[in-house]
């Protein structure tokens, strides 16, 4: 594969902490497919890219001509038609992520025509309360939701748990803060780990999520009880959140959604 194979660039880049980014790629002379919030698709450069500094070296070192492609949730809304945004983390002894995070606005990549997945709401019956629990960087299918549905829901409710290690790790924070405001029917919190290693303070909710919901003071903090008679779960993340939150869920009468057997917990493992 020759560079002139790459079809997108990058329209902007924002840093949002030390190996975490927002990257926004538009194509190069081709429109996007419609796609619905939830899915992902797939970016790639080739092997002789270079690295970011700091990054570990490869052993053995990539194919100079070899595509390296990787899946990413998308963050942005399913109606914007300009731009498709995701939510990287950097794995420094990764292949594709230490050469994504090389890149800078105007820089060439490659992006996937194809957008997929079975992570949406196209299952969530209408009026139902909606929980978007999500670790780290699995926030950006939900950004996706948000943005492309959240102004249509009426009746039910919607709450996003995030959690991260430090403050400065919560994505999209200040956005979803406005939309806590602006929005009488979504919840929004935030979730800190390690609370003793942040600079100023942390006020918020901390330690792991599943304890947090574990709590008696689940209807106060997201705005509704979580029941699977009006109630939809998706779990985006750490396989480890997953599974704790699953046991806790399971206790509570949910049951996972599958293509054989509906359910009102929806998953999205990220590694």
């Amino acid at each position: 594969m020759s560079i002139t194979e790459y079809n997108a660039v990058v329209a902007q880049r924002v840093d949002v902490a030390s190996g975490l980014m927002i990257l926004r790629v538009a194509p190069t002379g081709w429109s996007l497919p419609p796609f619905k919030a939830g899915q992902y698709t797939v970016l790639g450069l080739l092997g002789s890219a270079r690295r970011a500094p700091f990054t570990d070296s490869e052993e053995p070192p990539a194919d100079p001509a070899k595509l390296i492609r990787r899946a990413y949730s998308i963050a942005s809304s399913s109606v914007e038609s300009e731009y498709v945004e995701f939510y990287i983390t950097l794995v420094r002894s990764g292949a594709l992520t230490p050469r994504l995070f090389a890149l800078g606005p105007g820089d060439a990549l490659w992006l996937s025509p194809k957008v997929v997945g079975m992570f949406t709401m196209d299952q969530v019956p209408e009026g139902q309360n909606i929980l978007l629990i999500a670790t780290g960087t699995g926030i950006a299918p939900y950004m996706s939701m948000l943005r492309t549905h959240l102004s249509e829901i009426h009746q039910a409710k919607v709450a996003v748990v995030h959690g991260a290690r430090h403050s400065w790790d919560l994505g999209y924070h200040a956005e979803l803060q406005t939309m806590r405001r602006l929005c009488p029917r979504f919840a929004y919190v935030p979730i800190v780990s390690d609370p003793e290693e942040e600079s100023v303070p942390w006020r918020g909710r901390t330690g792991f999520i599943h304890e947090n919901l574990d709590g008696g003071d689940t209807r106060e903090s997201l705005g509704f009880q979580p029941d699977p008679s009006d109630t939809h779960v998706f779990l985006c993340g750490n396989p480890l959140m997953i599974e704790g939150m699953l046991k806790l869920l399971a206790e509570r009468g949910f049951r996972e959604h599958t293509t054989r057997e509906p359910g009102q917990v929806h998953l999205e493992k990220y590694w």
